[in-house]
């Protein structure tokens, strides 16, 4: 049996992962760059190890993380999500120096991580699709002429992209030629690929997700779904889960189709199968994650499953420790990302040192993070501080909690994105559970809040000021 796990990422997903160890009673071992050196994973693993001064390439250096595995005396290795998660090489490099990679096969990476080679495998699958180019584009000409087929608006996608990276909306073709060259740039530098693919805009579609876990014996159940429509340029920034806009008919419809997939690309461990639900309540795919979700504690808060723990029990050769009739869903769940950002400032992030973080707590509230008063925010990563998962038997019951709690969260010297959560609670469409992705962009409003300092706050500005004042 797995005895101890090199956990390859860093923040509140490694600290997650190192949590679901110590409640298997393995070992875990951390790395972590000069930056990272006073991070909260460092101080919760077992073992912690320093991979070098490169913030963000000692992360992504696959041989040179294996080989630490190795010399740790590891197992396993979890990749988290992000950074290495989705690369087949590493699992390869895994199975090369007898490391269990605790996720999928590289296969069935390669195959649903691409996202033309995906749409393939939906298709044979018999699970519909976004009409769309059947490989990726040769050039902008070739782009022009599928979108003249399909008509406008297109959108233009990079083929191993995620994180809502390297992709545009074009409503004509002089946004599409303006576009193919930012996105094939963008694919580059974010992706190391070139290649892009096209597909016919669904207007004001919900993005729902389906969970699933399937092991090496062949059983693959589905957790339900979730809905991620709220985002921003393609970033989720709430996520609920179940959805509130499905009936029961139509969360059997994708939940099987979800299941459908995985099955027949011969998936393991945990992946999310992701579509769009359209106004005539159409659902379509889109693509598929080979990994951990961002946003799986509010799957957790519904079923009462722990997704990590089953990845590394799939991972050690153990069957799925439940059946598909197992899984019961209760209450609803909201996720908030808080992230270091100025939502007043076009959300651009906002690094620095936190002053102050008091975690909310009370029934149905679980908070993910890797920070503390003190901690100064490194600006190499990405801006979330915090997931605040808040969890209530009701529809309403989950709105004035998630209110509650979010007023709960004490988190200065950054501005985040707290008090815009807040003003998204406040609109009638969220407290109907009828919102799609076009929510932000029909709500500019959202960002007209105010923020109450707290005394001791504007004591230390009065302070400051007077010493800037007076010179001292």
């Amino acid at each position: 049996m797995i005895d101890k796990i090199l956990v390859a990422n860093r923040g509140e997903i490694a600290v997650r992962i190192v949590r679901a160890c110590a409640e298997l009673g393995i070992k875990s071992v951390a790395i972590y760059t000069d930056a990272d050196r006073h991070a909260l994973h460092v101080k919760k693993a077992d073992e912690a190890y320093n991979i070098g001064p490169d913030p963000v390439g000692g992360y992504l250096n696959a041989h040179r993380i294996v080989n630490l595995a190795r010399a740790a005396g590891c197992d396993a290795l979890h990749p988290g999500y992000g950074f290495l998660s989705e690369n087949a090489q590493l699992a390869e490099i895994c199975a090369k120096n007898g490391i269990i990679f605790i996720g999928p096969s590289p296969d069935a990476m390669r195959r649903m991580g691409d996202k033309t080679a995906a749409r393939a495998a939906a298709i044979a699958a018999g699970v519909p699709v976004v009409p769309g180019s059947e490989g990726n584009l040769a050039n902008a000409q070739e782009a022009v002429q599928f979108a003249a087929r399909v008509g406008y608006p297109v959108m233009l996608k990079a083929t191993s992209g995620g994180g809502g990276r390297g992709i545009r909306r074009c409503n004509n073709e002089q946004e599409l030629v303006r576009a193919y060259e930012r996105v094939v740039s963008e694919a580059t530098k974010a992706f190391g690929s070139a290649e892009v693919f096209l597909e016919k805009a669904i207007l004001q579609p919900r993005h729902i997700e389906v969970q699933v876990l399937a092991d090496k014996f062949g059983n693959v159940v589905h957790l339900f779904e979730r809905d991620c429509s709220i985002q921003r340029r393609h970033q989720k920034l709430v996520e609920v889960a179940p959805s509130p806009q499905l009936t029961e008919a139509q969360r059997q419809e994708v939940c099987s189709l979800g299941v459908r997939a995985a099955k027949h690309v011969n998936y393991q461990n945990a992946g999310t199968v992701e579509f769009l639900f359209d106004q005539n309540g159409r659902f379509y795919f889109m693509e598929m994650n080979t990994r951990l979700q961002v946003e799986h504690t509010v799957t957790e808060q519904i079923t009462g499953i722990d997704i990590v723990q089953e990845q590394i029990r799939i991972a050690d050769g153990q069957p799925l420790s439940f059946a598909q009739a197992d899984v019961q869903r209760r209450g609803y769940a909201v996720q908030f990302r808080i992230n270091a950002e100025d939502p007043r400032n076009d959300f651009l992030p906002n690094y620095g040192r936190i002053t102050r973080y008091y975690s909310p707590g009370g029934p149905g509230v679980r908070t993910d993070a890797a920070i503390y008063t003190g901690y100064e925010f490194p600006p190499h990563y990405d801006s979330m501080c915090a997931k605040l998962t808040v969890w209530a038997l009701t529809w309403e019951k989950l709105l004035k909690r998630g209110r509650r709690a979010l007023l709960d969260m004490g988190l200065y010297g950054v501005k985040t994105t707290k008090p815009y959560h807040l003003q998204i609670l406040k609109t009638a469409e969220f407290q109907a559970g009828r919102f799609d992705t076009s929510f932000i962009d029909q709500h500019p409003e959202l960002i007209n809040y105010s923020i109450r300092r707290p005394p001791a706050d504007l004591a230390a500005a009065i302070a400051a000021a007077l010493v800037a004042h007076h010179g001292l």
